[in-house]
């Protein structure tokens, strides 16, 4: 018999709990269903999920807190639900590292094409394309750290970073000297239901490349190669602190 994926749903409303477990129950999923932060870690040391579905409005740590505190600890897939549906909630969220976000009042059938959406996304990438679990990434003189996601130049400045930019950055980190798609580099940072960012993907790039100090005309660090995509041509030491 096949392994039945395990989804963890965080929401302090009683009935969409009620509701979203019985139907992913009868869809074949695993339900743990729980109301709050406090409730989310316990039930995350219980047992790992395959997938979180996590409300933004929430009694005491919000979903956008709980979300960068459980990006910064793991890589399970997170899709946010909202009963705001305004474009900058959604940006924001995935900004810290969700991989959808569904608004409120939301039809069960949606959310489940979701669900298995960004599973089958988590698990589409080659074992290849998977970035190893580093603390520090170092190139060119620069130094990334991982955990507190500091960019610093090589003459000792921190350099700030979105976490669009970061996450855009540590998906080059994990692949130095290979042709990245477009498409790839989504799959490696973000949703691929994220039009905002599939849009502007190559205006990210840019940002990045500004931030590394780059020459807009003559990278030398995030090279473009015309027809596929970008490769990261300086070489990586990825390690400890």
């Amino acid at each position: 018999m096949a392994k039945q994926d395990h989804i963890l749903v965080v929401d302090d409303d009683a009935e969409i709990r009620g509701l979203l477990r019985e139907y992913l129950q009868k869809n074949g999923y695993r339900v743990t269903a729980v109301a709050d932060g406090r409730e989310m870690w316990a039930a995350l040391s219980a047992a790992a999920p395959d997938l979180v579905v996590l409300d933004l409005m929430l009694p005491g740590d919000d979903g956008l807190s709980l979300c960068r505190a459980l990006r910064a600890r793991s890589g399970v897939p997170v899709i946010m639900l909202t009963a705001r549906g305004e474009e900058t909630d959604r940006i924001v969220g995935l900004e810290l590292g969700a991989d959808d976000y569904v608004a409120k009042p939301f039809n069960p059938r949606k959310l489940l094409a979701r669900v298995r959406s960004v599973l089958r996304r988590a698990r589409s990438l080659p074992g290849n394309l998977e970035p190893e679990e580093v603390s520090a990434f170092r190139f060119a003189g620069w130094t990334l750290d991982v955990a507190t996601r500091n960019l610093t130049s090589p003459d000792g400045v921190v350099v700030p970073l979105s976490g669009t930019e970061f996450k855009l950055l540590r998906a080059f980190l994990g692949h130095p000297n290979r042709v990245l798609t477009r498409d790839q580099l989504i799959d490696l940072m973000l949703s691929r239901d994220a039009a905002p960012f599939d849009r502007a993907i190559d205006v990210q790039v840019s940002r990045l490349r500004h931030r590394l100090r780059e020459d807009a005309k003559e990278p030398a660090i995030i090279k473009t190669v015309r027809g596929q995509g970008y490769v990261f041509s300086a070489q990586v030491d990825a390690g400890n602190r």
